[in-house]
């Protein structure tokens, strides 16, 4: 087995182009996504070893101690791309919580990014309601694919019920159970972290492809968070998870609490396993105390850009 090594870690500010962060946050030409945070909030943290990453998370305050004692409000860590190393290496030789620990901590924060951005987004919708924008209703409407037109009081429900969160504890239980704690193959050729198919597009093929189901593929993804992007669109927009969205719906109305374990009940048609695979999501939220996750905010800034180096 190999040993972990401690290397030094290297901390830079950087200026990033909207090219070059694209992968934090991209945008295709019509969507409406966050901003680009400015140069001076970004910090490049090259990253040579698992030691190097306990102890900048220490550094930054951010430890099981402090996630303990109640503390939510967690550091903007943007991890660019699932190392190969964690699966090759690194996650064997943990303990079983300090994996958990590590994976969560580590990829938590792309789920509340992206939640920011589905906020963003209703905030979008709303302001363009208020003035008549039909513009932006169009681009919104096609990024969350409803084809009935910007003017049909239709097609404003229809986003109303589609651009809305995923509670953190579901999406953190998917992605360990769809990943294997970031162990997969397809996390670490594709950062792909929940599983979903593709049909000619950008994709891995699976080693035991059912032909009969057609040439399906895992879809790859430039970075991590462009996987819990699509994620979050799929449960947003998909016709299987129409309970889903009226669940959630209902939910707010109540001004209920979004309950991942709740939730996770109308998600049968996420895996051929049904039912199973239900109680696993929640037995992953409850045995991770993963609930807590849902009152996590990200702090404003600095953003953390997170390179595994070696790649």
């Amino acid at each position: 087995m190999a040993i972990i090594r401690s290397i030094p870690f290297i901390i830079c500010a950087t200026a990033i182009t909207i090219g070059s962060f694209a992968g934090l946050i991209a945008s295709a030409k019509a969507d409406i996504t966050l901003p680009v945070p400015s140069a001076k909030d970004i910090i490049t943290v090259e990253l040579h070893s698992y030691d190097q990453l306990a102890n900048f998370f220490d550094d930054l305050g951010y430890t099981p101690k402090s996630w303990d004692a109640g503390e939510r409000v967690i550091p903007r860590l943007f991890l660019q791309t699932i190392p190969s190393l964690w699966r090759d290496e690194i996650a064997d030789q943990l303990t079983v919580t300090a994996k958990k620990r590590t994976f969560f901590r580590t990829l938590g924060p792309l789920i509340l990014l992206a939640n920011e951005e589905i906020a963003f987004q209703q905030k979008a919708l709303q302001d363009a309601i208020t003035s008549n924008d039909t513009a932006i209703i169009t681009e919104l409407a096609s990024q969350y694919r409803v084809t009935t037109p910007a003017d049909d009081p239709a097609t404003i429900a229809e986003l109303k019920m589609r651009i809305g969160p995923v509670p953190a504890s579901l999406a953190m239980a998917q992605m360990a159970i769809e990943s294997g704690w970031g162990t997969s193959r397809f996390a670490a050729q594709g950062n792909a972290l929940f599983g979903q198919w593709t049909y000619g597009g950008n994709g891995i093929t699976p080693e035991q492809q059912r032909t009969h189901l057609g040439d399906y593929k895992i879809a790859a993804f430039e970075t991590p968070f462009r996987s819990v992007r699509a994620y979050m669109i799929n449960l947003n927009t998909g016709s299987a998870y129409q309970e889903f969205r009226d669940m959630r719906a209902a939910m707010i109305k109540r001004n209920e609490p979004l309950s991942g374990s709740d939730l996770a009940e109308t998600l049968t048609r996420y895996s051929e396993r049904g039912g199973v695979y239900i109680k696993e999501i929640q037995a992953v939220i409850r045995q991770n105390k993963l609930a807590h996750a849902d009152d996590a905010v990200l702090e404003e800034s600095p953003y953390y850009h997170l390179i595994p180096q070696g790649e």
